[in-house]
């Protein structure tokens, strides 16, 4: 499997940015994770992080491939609400804190993920958004019950109210799974906060793919822009994406043979030079030739 990956990331119009994402790659594949940590929440920051840091340490440190990758991720999400609520009890703090999460995990050309609360996980293919995560929020609800329109949902009062997150709370989230969704070349998989879609709908995303340049640059670009449109009330703005280019296998370079060393003697042993055997014996045989000619001179 080959693939290229890009990041961007913007402050917006906020005083401290409270995003996190990481890109962990192996031979065997790459796990991409995103999380937003709650500004309404002190610690929201060290939320987000304390995410990033478990998922890459456990798929680091574990078995390669995974060959449970829901299971896999979803214990990530479980161990991080554990360590962030273990962390508000020990600094005594008046309130866990919390953040969402999306992980996605590519092996073999397939992707498994899962998410918690409003940040999302899109697949692109040809530009058009053929996958979105559904978001765990309040005004998510009243859509999939028919209570308000899709387009009522940007502007609802309680738009940035999410209904799921890890931490904020004692009890464990719940956490959407998704898994086993094959890739074609030229896929794109996204994962952003609600500063980047928030700003721009599935179409423009998708539109903005389809530009040319790396994806660092276009991502950087649909940062910038989302951040323009936003101002002044822009959030921070992060994305990551990966695009696959081939399954084939990543060609590895040529191992060049480093030279066999010549055996050294042991200590206290003779080192003089190897001479190859039948030289030294032609030699020899030369040496006495030449002292059974003149040892026959000298006698007489």
């Amino acid at each position: 499997m080959q693939y290229e990956t890009g990041v961007a990331n913007h402050l917006g119009n906020r005083n401290s940015n409270q995003d996190r994402f990481d890109v962990v790659e192996s031979d065997e594949g790459v796990l991409l994770v995103l999380a937003d940590g709650m500004g309404g929440h002190a610690g929201g920051d060290v939320a987000a992080q304390a995410l990033v840091d478990i998922a890459r340490d456990r798929y680091l440190n574990g078995v390669r491939p995974v060959a449970q990758p829901g299971r896999f991720l979803t214990e990530i999400v479980h161990a991080t609400h554990d360590a962030l609520v273990s962390y508000a009890a020990e600094q005594k703090l008046g309130n866990i804190p919390g953040t969402t999460a999306v992980l996605c995990l590519i092996q073999r050309g397939h992707m498994d993920w899962v998410h918690v609360g409003d940040s999302r996980l899109y697949l692109f293919r040809d530009g058009l958004p053929v996958f979105r995560t559904t978001d765990h929020s309040y005004v998510e609800q009243l859509y999939q019950q028919g209570i308000i329109r899709r387009s009522e949902q940007d502007s609802h009062p309680r738009r940035n109210h999410i209904t799921q997150c890890i931490g904020a709370l004692p009890q464990a989230p719940e956490v959407a799974l998704g898994k086993g969704k094959g890739l074609r070349v030229g896929d794109i998989v996204l994962l952003c906060s609600d500063g980047l879609w928030g700003a721009l709908d599935d179409a423009q995303l998708g539109l903005m793919l389809q530009q040319e340049g790396n994806l660092d640059e276009v991502l950087e670009h649909m940062s910038m822009r989302a951040e323009q449109l936003s101002y002044p009330h822009s959030d921070n703005i992060s994305v990551v994406a990966l695009r696959l280019t081939s399954l084939a296998a990543a060609p590895r370079p040529p191992v060049t043979p480093k030279p066999k060393p010549e055996p050294r003697p042991e200590p206290g042993k003779d080192e003089t030079p190897h001479v190859d055997d039948e030289k030294l014996k032609s030699a020899i045989e030369q040496i006495e030739e030449t002292l059974r000619i003149y040892g026959d001179e000298l006698k007489r």
